[in-house]
């Protein structure tokens, strides 16, 4: 476990740099991009003013890219409509490449419409995937960083939340105890994954091992699935339980590291590796 040496900036995302061998999260109240040294200490990465609220992040290693969905948390206690943007910088530099407005791509939005960015993931053509929680939707955003709305949820199973690219041609998204599978070709076709048992708080997911490993915030446990039927069923590989709750998971190497935010009071959040079973 890695204790950082201050609270405060509350990281509910978090990513390794292989590049730079860096451990990288978000701030949900101060917006820049942090690491957590392996002795506690925490270095501002990226300070960008337009960052209100970095939550998912996603090291695209293949292009030297930083990836964040970023968003206002004011979004959830009504104050704010909230933001969805997909801000994205050189991974070594820190410079700003693009700063993407996902929610100018929602066509005829509600008048009490509200958005989140939440997660992001990226395909193997550099293809971007970002999840909506609040708006309830997935946008995908090209090489060129032109965003669309790839697809909108009609029903009330959970805002999505984690992300992730299968090679196959289709998303997997976390939405609140359920797993959904999302053709990106095909969206309108996108079905939940039958599980064996629901998992409560789906928050951020990640590969690792061939496994996908789902963190429940809820429960404080990651549990890893795997797939014989191209993910339209999911098995349980392997659970990894912990005490303090986290939200989202890095791999390093085969190990998976969860995020440990704290969303009140002055406590440090952490950083720790969790053992499957």
């Amino acid at each position: 476990m890695i204790v950082a040496e201050r609270g405060g900036f509350i990281p509910e995302g978090v990513e390794y740099d292989r590049t730079n061998g860096r451990i990288l999260t978000g701030s949900l109240s101060e917006g820049s991009i942090l690491e957590i040294h392996p002795d506690g200490r925490v270095s501002t990465v990226i300070a960008d003013p337009d960052l209100v609220s970095s939550v998912g992040i996603e090291v695209d290693e293949v292009r030297d890219r930083l990836l964040v969905a970023n968003s206002d948390r004011a979004a959830f206690d009504g104050s704010s409509a909230g933001q969805a943007e997909l801000a994205v910088y050189d991974l070594t530099s820190g410079e700003r490449i693009a700063l993407v407005d996902l929610a100018a791509a929602v066509t005829n939005p509600p008048d009490d419409a509200a958005y989140f960015a939440n997660d992001v993931a990226v395909a193997d053509d550099g293809t971007v995937y970002v999840t909506d929680t609040m708006l309830n939707a997935v946008y995908q955003v090209t090489r060129d960083y032109e965003a669309s709305l790839l697809h909108r949820f009609d029903d009330q199973a959970g805002g999505p939340n984690g992300i992730e690219v299968h090679p196959a041609g289709y998303l997997l998204v976390a939405r609140g105890e359920e797993l959904w599978k999302i053709p990106v070709r095909d969206p309108s076709s996108a079905a939940a994954v039958t599980l064996p048992a629901a998992i409560p708080g789906g928050d951020g997911i990640v590969w690792s091992a061939g496994r996908l490993a789902i963190v429940s915030n809820s429960d404080s446990r990651v549990v890893a699935l795997t797939s014989t039927d191209d993910w339209s069923t999911a098995e349980v590989a392997g659970v990894a339980t912990f005490e303090t709750p986290a939200t989202t998971a890095a791999v390093i190497g085969d190990d998976v590291y969860v995020v440990h935010p704290t969303f009140e009071g002055d406590d440090p959040p952490s950083v720790s590796r969790v053992t499957f079973q």
